[in-house]
């Protein structure tokens, strides 16, 4: 059966079928968020703090750690990210205990994080460009540690799950060639948004369920991205949720402040399932 197992200095989170739906938070990230990136140039990590411990009180299992700030004095990510990466993360395990998932795409600010991390975190992430596979998989192998698969290549992103499940198929063998297991690969399916595609849900549910069966990976997902556009987000994101746990999905990266079901409630759903 595919256990991903990934952990902190003391604690063990594992993702797998017959587990509990993983919840990664995705807070600590200042994509999109002027106010937090403003904040983490200026050296002030007091959003950081606040947003790990509430995630953590409100069910994360996994934390999301993103250092992808642009900086105004400096818009060289290869120069800043690795630093900020390294303080982020020794800030968050200094005020939480759950394992952390190292989200960045500068190599070098991954296996800043990797360095600095406690445990056995989660690597996040890794695409089908040959470039990419041959930058980040022997980081993985390395580290020995999981990493997220997302399902784009060189192509992009296409609306074909057909595709897509090849993108994340060609991952796996070469994650193989480096000696990585398929239970060390979770699989980012690319749930595409119901406001520009109408069966972008029931798409993407045949698609998890494909790569639990063909290919024997956990998946996650963006939760939020099924809403991408639309009204009433948190309504729409809540209300797909169970019927991406119940067509397979173990983990999904996610804002559980925002969730008004509790971590108790999922796990029991998963079960009614």
């Amino acid at each position: 059966m595919t256990r991903t197992i990934v952990e902190s200095a003391s604690k063990t989170v594992v993702i797998g079928f017959d587990e509990p739906f993983c919840v990664i938070g995705e807070r600590i990230n200042p994509t999109g968020r002027k106010i937090l990136a403003a904040q983490l140039e200026a050296g002030d990590f007091s959003t950081v703090e606040r947003d790990a411990i509430a995630q953590v009180a409100a069910g994360a299992n996994v934390l999301d750690i993103n250092a992808g700030v642009v900086y105004n004095s400096n818009p060289n990510p290869n120069e800043t990210e690795p630093p900020l990466m390294t303080k982020i993360i020794e800030l968050v395990q200094g005020l939480v205990d759950v394992p952390l998932c190292i989200d960045s795409s500068v190599p070098a600010a991954l296996e800043a994080g990797l360095a600095a991390a406690n445990g056995r975190p989660l690597l996040n992430s890794v695409t089908g460009e040959e470039d990419r596979l041959e930058a980040i998989l022997p980081l993985v192998k390395k580290y020995n540690v999981p990493v997220v698969a997302i399902s784009n290549d060189d192509t992009g992103i296409s609306e074909d799950p057909d595709v897509r499940f090849a993108v994340a198929k060609r991952i796996v063998e070469r994650a193989a060639d480096f000696g990585i297991p398929a239970h060390d690969i979770v699989v980012d399916p690319l749930v595409m948004p119901i406001g520009a595609m109408a069966t972008a849900g029931l798409q993407g549910f045949a698609l998890v369920r494909r790569l639990r069966e063909e290919l024997g990976v956990n998946t996650t997902c963006g939760a939020s991205n099924i809403s991408f556009g639309l009204p009433n987000r948190h309504g729409i994101n809540n209300a797909f949720l169970p019927m991406a746990m119940g067509a397979g999905m173990t983990s999904a990266i996610m804002n559980p402040v925002a969730l008004p079901v509790s971590q108790k409630r999922i796990a029991e759903k998963k079960a009614e399932l």
